[in-house]
């Protein structure tokens, strides 16, 4: 099977394309400058030429609450056309098969946690990362519509919970939690510092998930698809449980060995109270998380050690 896989370079797309099953597939993975995502000619003209069995659409302009807060129409506008020239173009060049990557953030800021697949669009968003959302539920809906009035087609939508892992952003400007928390800390212990500050009262609740296995439960998708089923509709991607932002950064110092304190700045925006999904449709498919929290930080900051910070 031949498998276009778009944000190749991507946290994501490089723990895909380093899976111990990518070998069975030919992945073609190309960089953003050999196809331009917001280009819907380059797109056409790409998938045309590489007639791909399958498209994993990966992309996206992500990160954290600042860089959401700072540039909402970028977040909305970049990953609105990325979503509708891959997904549409596929369909019209006759690409029977499609996992879409969606967010969580697409779930209602007042929804009953724990999220099930079928309560999107039925509240207001998080405001903080509206953009995005809004950008992922036109791509997720787009998927529904073609698989809704065409039989011959498969395009499922995936919607993890939050990742981190090998490949991640560090940047503490742009990255999500896990990764900005894996620095702070770090860069403290280093400086020796007795205080690290947390966002709000740190008793958000996060569900977060090895980037890794996002990876592995693509690959059980595939040969899902490959087996005939499923046809379409959207699955929450988690491991079953949440921690707060608290236990969190807990975690991290654990892993890093920090001993100092944690003090709290109120005034800072931390996003929804909770969110965690429901995974039941894609555990009753027969995939399930196994990364222990501890297990997953310690890849992550053995990573950041050897890649990052050097």
């Amino acid at each position: 099977m031949r498998v276009l896989l778009t944000g190749g370079s991507g946290m994501v797309g490089r723990n895909i394309l380093e899976h111990r099953s990518a070998g069975l597939f030919e992945i073609l993975a190309p960089s953003s400058s050999e196809l331009n995502l917001l280009d819907q000619a380059s797109v056409k003209d790409y998938i045309s030429a590489v007639q791909p069995d399958l498209i994993i659409h990966a992309a996206g302009r992500v990160g954290g609450i600042q860089a959401n807060i700072a540039d909402p129409a970028g977040f909305l506008v970049q990953n609105s056309l990325m979503g509708i020239h891959v997904i549409n173009e596929a369909y019209r060049a006759g690409v029977k098969y499609c996992i879409n990557l969606a967010s969580s953030c697409m779930y209602p800021r007042d929804a009953l946690n724990p999220l099930h697949e079928n309560q999107i669009l039925k509240g207001e968003l998080e405001p903080t990362n509206e953009g995005y959302a809004l950008a992922k539920v036109t791509a997720t809906k787009l998927c529904q519509y073609i698989s809704e009035t065409d039989n011959d087609v498969s395009y499922v939508t995936l919607i993890p919970c939050n990742l981190y892992g090998r490949h991640d952003n560090f940047d503490p400007h742009s990255s999500h939690m896990i990764p900005a928390v894996i620095r702070k800390i770090h860069e403290a212990h280093k400086n020796g510092s007795f205080t690290v500050e947390i966002w709000g009262d740190g008793n958000a609740r996060r569900e977060f998930m090895y980037a890794e296995e996002l990876a592995d439960c693509i690959f059980s998708v595939i040969a899902e698809i490959q087996r005939g089923g499923p046809a379409s509709g959207l699955m929450n991607v988690g491991i079953g449980r949440d921690y707060s932002i608290n236990e969190y950064y807990k975690a991290v110092a654990d892993v890093v060995g920090y001993k100092g304190e944690f003090s709290h700045d109120l005034s800072r925006p931390v996003g929804m109270r909770q969110k965690l999904i429901d995974s039941s449709r894609i555990n009753n498919m027969g995939w399930c998380s196994s990364t222990r929290l501890a297990d997953g930080i310690s890849k992550t900051y053995e990573y950041f050690l050897q890649e990052v910070d050097i």
